[in-house]
């Protein structure tokens, strides 16, 4: 499985491609069996290719192109890995393009598009819906640390200590064992902290989830250094013995969760920030021109792309057959704007709640610089 630096690589080397005259096979399917054990995506793949790729005259340079892309995609679909849940192929023959992206992250519904640029708008948003995290879980005497990217660990560690026992007699004694038992537990909280510390440098971790029993909580907030603490988000008391896939769900949907609770305060920032004049632009025509001279610093872009809109995002493809099925206007605007994004480095913010960036076409931008 590709790591989010791959991915990544892949989504950069995706935006620049050009394939000249011939079209571009954008496919997304989601690999996971249904509650028979059973693939979902066959149907779909054998009529959709064919009917698409009917679509073109049968005699003609992108014909000949779709149909081998045609025939590659049926030849690797069934040599994937059981393992994935999700795939993104795109595909010209013509140009000498076949990209294959396997995904540990779901993808949530079959797409086919057949346009002069790859449709890159579902994949980014994919890695944004699954974002490369660190999750610690701990009590007092065992820890452990993951780093989660696009829906998978690509780093573990584990933390084991003195286990302390519960001491029943009273008076001095029982103090001094209570003290000695504190003892141990701020020793393995402080290598806790040592070591996840590390791995946030090391991994250049933005964000940590945090999960605990009620007495290693206060002690990790009391020793954790204040470049650690910024980046917390705190997630329910799992157990130390949580299956790895458990604590990668339960620490997804906290951040999920915390994401949507700060939408509505980026996109109110956003906008205050264009009506004071600021370091803001809002509307896709805006936004656009503001990449074109590279000001970009944040794109906040809805989550759903039918939410865009661009009067302009119309205009026909370059030498597009009338009867294509194509890309909406929305979903090129989209593209357009997470192309430009990736050319420039710049940050991608997902809105999920779309109505809230409605007012402006679902789209506005912070600048790094204003002309």
């Amino acid at each position: 499985m590709p790591t989010t630096d791959q991915l990544t690589t892949q989504l950069d080397r995706l935006a620049s491609i050009d394939t000249g005259p011939f079209p571009v096979l954008s496919l997304y399917l989601n690999l996971q069996a249904n509650d028979r054990g059973r693939e979902q995506f066959g149907p779909f793949l054998k009529k959709e290719l064919s009917d698409r790729i009917a679509t073109y005259p049968a005699s003609g340079p992108e014909r000949d192109s779709l149909e081998r892309d045609g025939e590659k995609i049926r030849d690797y679909v069934p040599t994937v890995d059981r393992a994935v849940n999700g795939l993104a192929i795109f595909a010209c023959s013509g140009a000498d393009l076949f990209e294959a992206i396997p995904l540990a992250a779901p993808i949530d519904a079959h797409r086919l598009y057949i346009s002069d640029q790859p449709h890159l708008y579902p994949l980014a948003r994919v890695l944004e819906q699954h974002p490369r995290y660190a999750a610690l879980v701990a009590d007092t005497h065992a820890a452990r640390i993951f780093v989660f990217a696009a829906n998978a660990v690509e780093r573990s560690e584990e933390i084991e200590n003195t286990k302390t026992k519960h001491h029943k007699r009273g008076g001095w004694s029982q103090a001094r064992y209570q003290r000695h038992t504190e003892n141990f537990h701020v020793h393995h909280v402080k290598e806790v902290v040592d070591t996840l510390a590390r791995i946030v440098r090391e991994e250049q971790i933005a964000t940590v989830l945090v999960s605990g029993d009620e007495v290693v909580k206060p002690l990790l907030r009391e020793h954790m250094p204040k470049e650690i603490s910024d980046r917390v988000v705190e997630t329910g008391s799992l157990d130390i013995r949580t299956p790895q896939h458990e604590v990668l769900a339960a620490t997804l949907a906290a951040l999920r969760e915390q994401d949507a609770a700060t939408d509505r305060e980026r996109v109110d920032a956003l906008f205050g920030a264009y009506r004071a004049n600021g370091l803001a632009v809002v509307g896709v025509d805006a936004v656009k021109r503001a990449f074109e001279l590279g000001q970009v610093d944040e794109l906040v872009i809805a989550a759903s792309a039918q939410a865009i809109g661009n009067s302009a995002a119309g205009a026909k493809a370059r030498g597009t057959n009338a009867a294509q099925p194509e890309r909406t206007a929305q979903e090129r605007a989209a593209d357009e704007l997470i192309v430009q994004a990736n050319k420039t480095s710049a940050k991608i913010r997902f809105i999920e709640d779309a109505r809230l960036l409605a007012p402006v076409g679902g789209v506005g931008a912070f600048l790094r610089f204003k002309l």
